[in-house]
């Protein structure tokens, strides 16, 4: 039966000689530093203290809120879409999931913060097709990168609240 530690001689003794690493060496170097990395990324975080909810997180939910309430408020005020009212249906649904998802994020729930993230990804990629397919004047231009950028902004900023709310607590 094989020594298990011998699997780590060959490594020193390429090492030794001056030889390179192999590609699968070079690899799980590259995962030992990511872990690494990622450990001590965890060990700064500070857990959520009970009632807490990151500043990003509460600017969601207020989007989202905002979202929401427009949405029945166009329909109420009779907004046409095409040409014609929208169907109760039509406007429930997305209305409906703005509400769940604002009073998610207000009590700092995860999969509300996932759900907002994956909201900003769709804006995000529909800025970055606007910006290299549709923006035809300079005002589109300057429109469309300011959507983007404060999309993108709002998603790095939401990564490490996303991060604190998952956090088991440090008791």
């Amino acid at each position: 039966m094989p020594d298990p530690s011998a699997g780590d001689a060959a490594p020193r003794k390429r090492k030794q000689r001056g030889a390179k690493p192999t590609p699968r060496e070079r690899m799980e170097q590259g995962y030992a530093q990511a872990e690494q990395r990622n450990r001590e990324a965890r060990e700064n975080l500070d857990p959520l203290a009970e009632g807490e909810r990151p500043l990003v997180v509460t600017i969601g939910a207020v989007v989202a809120a905002l979202v929401a309430i427009s949405i029945f408020a166009g329909y109420l005020l009779g907004v046409k879409v095409e040409g014609g009212k929208p169907h109760f249906a039509q406007v429930l649904a997305p209305a409906l999931i703005m509400a769940i998802m604002a009073w998610g994020m207000w009590r700092a729930r995860y999969w509300a913060v996932l759900g907002f993230q994956l909201l900003l990804v769709f804006l995000i990629f529909s800025a970055v097709f606007g910006l290299a397919v549709q923006a035809a004047t300079v005002a589109q231009f300057a429109a469309t990168l300011g959507l983007l950028a404060v999309t993108g902004t709002f998603f790095w900023f939401m990564v490490k609240a996303m991060a604190r709310i998952q956090m088991p607590s440090r008791d």
